[in-house]
């Protein structure tokens, strides 16, 4: 059985990542396809909207054979934790052969070439890095910069996808890992944009205008057909980021990955104001909004620096959310070939120990919480399609 990974968010499923999912499966040749999804809150910090079971079903609907959820430590994180931490799932699976993802442009060739830049940073890099952010300059600009400057194609650092694709690259190349990359160009609309196209939007887009009728033709029609269990009011979500930033003392704060630098004490500073203006006062150029949104999210859900550092280090475990009927014993027969073992229920849970224990009761708290926010109960069983 040869194995295509798709590392993955799907928050919602969408024609892009049906594109995907189909475009990985015949440039790759793989008899397989497991995604690794997000569970409940995403890497930009914010509430999934719609449960992960629902959304790893129509990931399954939509050619995907089996759906295994990206423990939430490494799911609420920035790039770089984000993408070892899915890689590192990916490579327990036996028989993994390739990583397709979604980019703007580029070859696995440019990637793995920027990815050995980035593992091996030069003495010049780093004074160029740092000259450029004493100069009041960005850090992302900064770091762009400094990658050009020592023959770094500057393209790939300048695109969000192609940044997860270096990183993914990073990866492999520190673990030594033999999985290849399959970039699949994106079609339709970038990543960010908020504006719908005619069958090809983003996410974002899509979040943002649930209620347009163009939704439907950029969404496949089980997807669109569960519209009604989707929620986009995020102002319970909001209310509980700023009632847990108010309970946390600045010294606590520094526990989430990337709060340093006194922004612990900057966040702090203006807990009393609205959760946009948390955002805004907190956003400047060495730390964009998303980086204030993700530290509220993991403070919020306990998802610690320490902790994740743990699980790196430790072997943990596949949560399947979702399975296709026609090659669920072969896939399933597969996984459990791996040194983690398979949950496909809550009773499986029982059998884990250490890191992985741990690592599963931070994914129990953040459903826990999705579902108190979300106003749903959802049963933490595999669904088979």
């Amino acid at each position: 059985m040869k194995i295509c990974g798709i590392i993955c968010e799907f928050n919602p499923f969408h024609n892009g990542h049906e594109y995907l999912i189909k475009k990985a499966k015949e440039l790759s040749g793989c008899d397989v396809v497991i995604c690794i999804m997000s569970g409940c809150f995403t890497q930009r910090g914010d509430i999934c909207i719609a449960d992960k079971f629902l959304r790893a079903k129509h990931a399954v609907l939509s050619g995907a054979d089996c759906v295994l959820e990206l423990p939430s430590p490494f799911a609420v994180a920035p790039a770089e934790i984000f993408a070892e931490g899915a890689v590192k799932i990916l490579s327990a699976i036996p028989r993994i052969d390739t990583l397709a993802f979604g980019c703007e442009s580029c070859t696995a060739e440019d990637f793995f070439t920027a990815a050995q830049i980035l593992l091996n940073e030069s003495a010049n890099f780093k004074k160029i890095l740092n000259n450029k952010l004493s100069s009041g300059e960005s850090y992302i600009k900064s770091y762009i910069t400094a990658f050009g400057a020592v023959g770094g194609n500057t393209e790939i650092l300048s695109r969000p996808n192609n940044i997860l694709g270096t990183e993914y690259a990073k990866s492999i190349l520190k673990h030594n890992l033999k999985i290849k990359l399959l970039p699949v160009e994106r079609v339709g609309s970038s990543y960010n944009d908020c504006g719908l196209k005619h069958n090809f939007s983003s996410a974002s887009a899509i979040r943002c205008n649930l209620s347009s009728p163009l939704v439907k033709n950029n969404l496949p029609e089980y997807v669109f057909n569960d519209l009604n269990c989707f929620f986009g009011n995020t102002q319970k979500y909001e209310d509980y980021l700023k009632l847990i930033l108010s309970r946390t003392e600045a010294k606590d704060l520094n526990k989430v990955y990337g709060c340093n630098e006194g922004l612990e004490n900057a966040l702090k500073a203006v807990e009393n104001e609205s959760y946009g203006e948390i955002i805004s006062k907190c956003t400047n150029k060495r730390y964009p909004a998303s980086r204030i949104r993700r530290l509220l999210a993991a403070n919020f859900l306990k998802l610690y620096a320490d902790d994740c550092r743990q699980y790196f280090s430790e072997n943990l475990y596949f949560t399947t959310l979702a399975v296709k009927k026609s090659v669920a014993n072969e896939v399933l027969g597969e996984l459990s070939r791996s040194i983690y073992p398979v949950i496909t229920s809550g009773g499986d849970v029982r059998n884990l120990s250490g890191a992985a224990k741990k690592c599963k009761t931070a994914d129990e708290f953040a459903h826990a919480q999705w579902q108190q926010i979300a106003g749903k109960k959802v049963s933490e069983k595999l669904i088979v399609v």
